[in-house]
């Protein structure tokens, strides 16, 4: 087998592409979907987050799959599953089998994320450089697609049906488990014992927390099921810190924490997508339902947003030879920050000049944030612990995600001035998290982040 690096970053990127892609375009087809299979709004949140569900609570068992069996053959089968997933989904009669279909899909995602940054950091061969660059052109990617996935819906939506947005991962899917068999080397093997008690109170966890604030848009934070979804959440979550705490390999290394950089820069990483994942599921609503945009309609206004991302992420690995991570960072959260603070603003008689501003701001600042945070966490750990240090960060980062389309979601629901808040809220949090970032990520140059921090794995 041939290992060719170019191959590699067009293969993970393409993985990630279309990992974001799902996170995204669904929101377009909302309606289509309801008015097909008959489901209300509580139905429509559970399509969105089942997905987000299953990628963010098996991300950190899928890193570590990684590592013990392969990053390149996890990859593969991540790949295959996800094929199946979009396939089941196109074919769902019902919301039922959309959602457990859509379930396969986060499943199959869950895996293709760690693995890929696992497989871009092997295939670097230790220059932080490249790395930098091409982690900067997977984030790219990734951002193209998330961003992308309102404009595309919009498209297929219109042409082809709502079912057309799942039909279109196949060939891509396929192509992906082509090259991967054909051009990219795998990593060596670091056999690892599994933590399925760990993994199943995550899942408990996150599956409360989300339900609860779903079902509280609702049926109100009172009601006996979001009680208990509540207390689910917070027995879950205490039970994973003590178990992973006690085991000799835990799923989730809590001295990965004692690194003040990476601790900072998972923090920072939940509060940016569950202000960014929030903001996009309101700003599709807002399109739809305020101005009465139709599908395509909808996907050519958020077409300014995946410009900004690619643009930023592009700017990223240039001035990643030229500025500190801390830098970069705080200066690209502050952006978002003013980005979203603009959208607040924006109401039923709103023009769009008047929102374009926002709608550019907001996106190239979180362009700018994300690859160098990726490289701040996978220049803090061992290189033989990148699929499960990568695992960490996303599984963060999605469950932030997941607990933001929830929270908006209820919240546009539930309020007259939901559109307000909740680009208030995302303001709120960019900035706090360019404090963050700002505060502890002490790092001067990426390529000081090559060094090895022996002491970080092990037991929590």
């Amino acid at each position: 087998m041939r290992s060719n690096f170019s191959v590699t970053t067009l293969t993970m990127s393409l993985g990630f592409l279309l990992v974001q892609l799902d996170v995204s375009i669904v929101n377009i087809a909302l309606a289509s979907i309801a008015d097909s299979i008959h489901t209300g709004v509580t139905g429509l949140q559970w399509i969105v987050d089942s997905y987000a569900l299953a990628f963010a609570s098996l991300l950190l068992s899928a890193g570590a799959l990684g590592d013990r069996v392969g990053a390149r053959r996890t990859f593969i089968g991540g790949l295959a599953l996800f094929l199946l997933g979009s396939l089941g989904c196109g074919l769902a009669p019902d919301s039922s089998a959309l959602i457990a279909a859509r379930v396969l899909q986060g499943i199959g995602a869950s895996t293709l994320v760690p693995c890929s940054l696992a497989l871009l950091n092997h295939a670097a061969h230790g220059n932080a450089t490249t790395r930098a660059r091409a982690i900067s052109l997977w984030t790219a990617a990734g951002s193209i697609g998330l961003a992308l996935g309102p404009v595309l819906g919009g498209v297929l939506v219109t042409a082809f049906g709502w079912r057309s947005i799942f039909f279109v991962n196949l060939p891509f899917a396929a192509g992906g488990i082509i090259l991967a068999r054909r051009f990219v080397e795998e990593t060596p093997l670091h056999p690892r014992a599994g933590d399925g008690v760990g993994q199943a109170l995550a899942t408990l966890s996150l599956f409360g927390l989300t339900a609860a604030v779903i079902e509280a848009g609702a049926l109100g934070w009172a009601s006996p099921l979001v009680c208990a979804a509540a207390a689910l959440a917070v027995v879950g979550f205490g039970a994973f810190i003590a178990t992973e705490h006690a085991s000799s390999q835990p799923m989730l290394p809590l001295g990965f924490f004692r690194h003040s950089a990476f601790a900072a820069a998972t923090l920072v990483g939940f509060l940016l997508n569950l202000a960014v994942y929030g903001a996009l599921f309101v700003l599709a609503l807002y399109f739809r339902q305020t101005h009465h945009l139709s599908a395509l309609l909808t996907g050519v206004a958020l077409l300014p947003l995946a410009v900004a991302v690619f643009a930023a992420n592009i700017v990223a690995g240039q001035l990643a030879d030229r500025l500190s991570p801390r830098v970069i960072m705080a200066g690209g959260l502050l952006v978002g920050s003013t980005g979203a603070w603009l959208l607040r603003n924006i109401g039923a008689t709103t023009p769009y000049d008047a929102i374009l501003p926002g709608l550019v701001l907001l996106p190239f600042g979180i362009g700018l944030a994300v690859p160098i945070m990726t490289t701040v966490v996978l220049g803090t750990v061992p290189r033989s612990r990148a699929g499960v240090a990568s695992g960490v960060l996303n599984s963060v980062r999605q469950a932030g995600g997941a607990i933001g389309v929830a929270l908006f979601g209820s919240q546009m629901a539930s309020s007259g001035s939901g559109i307000v808040d909740a680009f208030a809220v995302s303001a709120g949090l960019l900035a706090s998290g360019a404090a963050i970032a700002a505060c502890f990520i002490r790092t001067d140059r990426v390529a000081m982040l090559d060094v090895t921090v022996r002491r970080v794995g092990g037991r929590g």
